[in-house]
């Protein structure tokens, strides 16, 4: 058991199926209290039955005073985990953009809006960003989903920098592929570059509490991205090159 989090208020937003529901389980088998968020009330209220937790459906931007009352006043916990996988290149639609800005970037924003006041009057609180490998590196044919998954790492680097002499611990969580209906509609592009390494949900949990458990910030469920990401910033052509290699692939399998 993890002691950090025994009988702690935690808050999963998108834990309806996938990495959220995974994460909401495991810290249920923790010991926690948890409020189980989703759009979608059933699949909240499924999850929630199973692990014993307390449903809040809604949008995960406006529901921290709801899930605090939930939790009897206090939140000690906030996984930031709902996102959705926009695709598409620049000529994507405005309202595909602005979609993948409010729910990857600004949900966050606004929660640690509402959070911090009481953490920082306390001196504790944990805030949990899933981002996805994409923020760290990128995802060819995805532009939207990978610039706000970008923004989204930013902000949890932020808060980091930013609280942690004041109690406040950050963990950005940064998967390639994970088994959820997310990497489903990836569809090619998914097949071409997350399938062949593709981890389960639960994976994902386990790489989280053993960050918590080292009081890590960058959270890599699947370690080979660090190597990524080193390349990345020191030798950005070369890996830059790597990636259109990848993405000529993919049209050239497009266009058979």
């Amino acid at each position: 058991m993890v002691e950090a989090v025994q009988d702690a208020g935690v808050v999963v937003t998108g834990a309806g199926g996938g990495i959220g529901a995974a994460l909401a389980r495991r810290f249920a088998a923790e010991g926690a209290r948890v409020v189980v968020n989703d759009l979608d009330a059933g699949r909240a209220k499924a999850v929630a039955d199973e692990i014993g937790g307390i449903a809040v459906p809604g949008d995960a931007s406006a529901i921290v005073t709801e899930a605090r009352d939930a939790l009897g006043g206090r939140v000690d916990v906030y996984c930031a985990n709902a996102g959705v996988g926009c695709g598409g290149s620049e000529a994507a639609a405005e309202a595909v953009w602005a979609l993948a800005w409010d729910v990857n970037v600004m949900a966050h924003v606004r929660a640690a809006h509402e959070l911090l006041p009481d953490w920082l009057e306390r001196g504790s609180g944990r805030f949990v960003s899933t981002v996805s490998a994409a923020g760290l590196l990128t995802m060819i044919g995805a532009a939207p989903y990978s610039v706000t998954k970008h923004g989204a790492y930013a902000f949890a680097e932020w808060l980091s920098l930013t609280y942690r002499h004041r109690g406040v611990k950050v963990h950005a969580i940064c998967p390639q592929g994970v088994r959820t209906d997310m990497l489903a509609a990836t569809g090619s592009a998914g097949d071409l570059v997350l399938q062949p390494t593709a981890i389960e949900p639960q994976d994902v949990a386990d790489a989280l509490f053993k960050g918590i458990e080292k009081d890590r910030f960058l959270i890599l469920p699947h370690p080979e991205v660090a190597e990524y990401y080193r390349a990345r910033a020191t030798e950005p052509d070369r890996w830059l090159h790597g990636m259109n290699r990848l993405q000529r692939q993919w049209e050239e399998a497009a266009a058979r």
